[in-house]
């Protein structure tokens, strides 16, 4: 037997080796996948995509005290624009005591400084709802403005007085406007402790 002949040999046999190998790799492959399809095949592009987790509604962040026009010493700051009300303290660190949404009535006070003159406990609204709290810094025109909270939460305007009978109608009458500003309840006992008699309230734009 030539030399070529042995070489062929050990070729053939090594290549019949390798196919023997590589056809047992296969069929483990295929158990493999047979015993766990789930993890088998990835999903398609066509697919529909998994829907993403639901996320939380950010909280809506009170906007910084004005540097500005605000006044000085002790104070209760409104804000006609952005309808937020500071509680300010210059002896307390921060001196922003508290910040708070309100909703205002049909009309807003004029920018300027006032004193609280009138405090009241309770009482009724120009929509029939018992309100706490009241704290009344201003009057023009005929309205009244003050702070104050709903008793049953509610924190919407209170609308103007209801309409008079013919018999009692007036132009000044039908065009009755409100001055309340409400808040939530919470936020009403903040204000009435922090604001006795005659503490400013400085209205700004």
């Amino acid at each position: 037997m030539g030399p070529g002949v042995v070489v062929t040999g050990l070729t053939l046999g090594a290549l019949a080796v390798v196919s023997l190998l590589a056809f047992q790799a296969n069929g483990a492959q295929d158990r493999a996948v047979a015993a766990n399809p789930a993890t088998s095949t990835a999903p398609t592009s066509g697919g529909p995509a998994s829907s993403a987790p639901p996320t939380a509604t950010p909280t809506p962040t009170a906007p910084t005290l004005p540097t500005a026009g605000t006044g000085t010493g002790l104070r209760v700051v409104y804000s006609v624009s952005t309808h937020y009300v500071w509680l300010i303290d210059p002896k307390k660190t921060p001196q922003v005591v508290a910040t708070f949404p309100v909703t205002p009535g049909t009309v807003e006070p004029a920018p300027g400084s006032y004193p609280v003159y009138s405090r009241t406990p309770s009482g009724t609204g120009t929509d029939g709802k018992q309100i706490e709290h009241v704290v009344r810094f201003a009057q023009q025109n005929g309205v009244v403005f003050g702070f104050g909270a709903a008793v049953d939460g509610a924190t919407g305007a209170p609308p103007a007085s209801p309409a008079p009978t013919a018999a009692a109608s007036s132009p000044a009458a039908s065009a009755a406007k409100t001055g309340g500003i409400r808040s939530s309840r919470a936020d009403g006992q903040l204000l009435w402790d922090f604001a006795p008699k005659d503490t400013k309230v400085v209205v700004i734009p």
